[in-house]
């Protein structure tokens, strides 16, 4: 009986918290893979159509792998019937930034293109 109480306590307890983003992440999980099921029974086009979507979705589940919210938090989202695309369709609005970020990307790069063929006319002229 005291092996068994030694090998008990040296198995480290999870905590509320712990327990709650368990539950949490294998509510998202099933939830993408029911989506992940719907999305193979598409057409090719219709699938490309939701590539951004899958694949943000398991960024998510990913995030939820190595991230621990509070037990507060863990519950509200647990309390959704959708928690993973409530998450998905929150982070899809606040995703403008990202588009103004590329938008900047494309002038700055367009811009260093100007700058590099006029520095190489002119020194073709020299």
């Amino acid at each position: 009986m005291d092996e068994k109480k030694k090998d008990m306590a040296a198995v480290p307890r999870q905590t509320r918290a712990e327990r709650l983003n368990t539950a949490l992440y294998k509510k998202m999980f099933a939830e993408q893979e029911k989506y992940r099921a719907w999305l193979l029974s598409q057409t090719p086009e219709e699938i490309l159509n939701h590539t951004y979507e899958y694949t943000t979705r398991e960024d998510i589940l990913l995030c939820m792998e190595d991230e621990e919210i509070s037990a507060k938090q863990a519950l509200a989202l647990l309390a959704l019937p959708d928690p993973l695309n409530t998450v998905f369709k929150e982070y899809d609005r606040l995703l403008n930034s990202h588009m103004l970020d590329i938008s900047e990307a494309i002038s700055q790069r367009a811009d260093m293109e100007i700058e590099w063929r006029r520095e190489q006319r002119a020194s073709l002229e020299r």
